[in-house]
């Protein structure tokens, strides 16, 4: 088995005053230095040997060591070309490890395809059509790469991510509360959510300002199947909490405006018993689900 070594605040900067590098904050650069929170986050995602792994944002490859020898197979992604270098170098003795320098996302609402295709190689090559995600995922991206993998061709059985507390807060959060979000709905829709363990700012190199997370999301087959249109379902919410503390009706005659007249609007309404008055922030996941399709099927009559 190849060498894993313990990311330590000593061994990281010495290592990179030697190589002449210095973490980069617009990349998120913030390095898990607790070991036993990273062995934390490798049990949460319980890798096993016939899936295919995906990491966004390598680093310096201590996480990336320890799922190798865990996953059939890992798809690691680094957008800065130095820490690339740095990382390849770490995972230099591991066979079953794809390293690919760019940016994952091609823009906000859609993935490098050359990420995907060799995520689907992977699998391929395994015969396997288990594929997960398991990050220390930089601030910055973590919401678009959270919330666009339930919209891939490849749907991850699971996605464990350390991330923004804040942000893990709105995931899970509930209705009628102020984190409550068109991002908590998209979420629990597909989704069973366990927030794991919070961290502090300080088993962090360099530390941020912030509270982070270890998040685990389960996703529920049965239940994401049961959407009838994913895309129509995920762009009807979202426009359901562009104006959140708007009143229901004005909402979905904005939402609708150029494909329904407002009197069909008000029809659908009343034939959900939809409150006109009411707020998107008050209605459950599910019923968010049936108002969605309550107005799919009146757009496709």
């Amino acid at each position: 088995m190849p060498e894993i070594r313990n990311q330590t605040i000593s061994y990281l900067t010495s290592k990179f005053r030697e190589i002449g590098i210095r973490p980069v904050s617009k990349h998120g650069q913030n390095f898990l230095i607790d070991m036993n929170l990273l062995d934390l986050l490798v049990r949460s995602a319980d890798l096993q040997k016939d899936e295919v792994v995906l990491e966004i944002g390598t680093g310096t490859g201590t996480l990336s060591t320890r799922m190798a020898n865990e996953a059939g197979h890992l798809v690691t992604v680094e957008i800065d070309p130095h820490m690339a270098t740095f990382a390849s170098e770490e995972l230099d003795d591991f066979e079953n490890v794809t390293l690919l320098n760019f940016d994952a996302l091609k823009n906000k609402n859609n993935f490098r395809p050359e990420m995907i295709e060799t995520i689907q190689e992977k699998m391929a090559e395994l015969g396997t059509t288990k594929f997960k995600l398991a990050a220390n995922l930089p601030y910055n991206v973590a919401t678009p790469i959270i919330s666009n993998l339930l919209r891939t061709e490849i749907t991850p059985k699971s996605m464990t991510v350390t991330i923004q507390k804040e942000l893990a807060e709105r995931i899970v959060a509930e209705p009628s509360t102020k984190d409550y979000s068109a991002l908590s709905v998209w979420i629990q829709s597909q989704c069973k959510c366990e927030l794991v363990r919070i961290l502090p700012p300080r088993v962090f190199w360099p530390a941020p300002k912030v509270h982070s997370a270890i998040l685990h999301i389960e996703v529920e087959p049965e239940r994401r199947a049961q959407i009838p249109d994913l895309e129509f379902f995920h762009e009807f919410n979202r426009a359901l909490f562009f104006h959140r503390r708007k009143f229901l009706r004005s909402v979905l005659h904005s939402a609708f405006k150029g494909r329904l007249e407002k009197a069909e609007v008000d029809e659908v309404m009343q034939q959900g018993n939809l409150d006109p008055t009411s707020r998107s922030e008050c209605f459950t996941v599910d019923e968010i689900l049936a108002m969605s399709e309550l107005f799919r099927q009146h757009l496709a009559q």
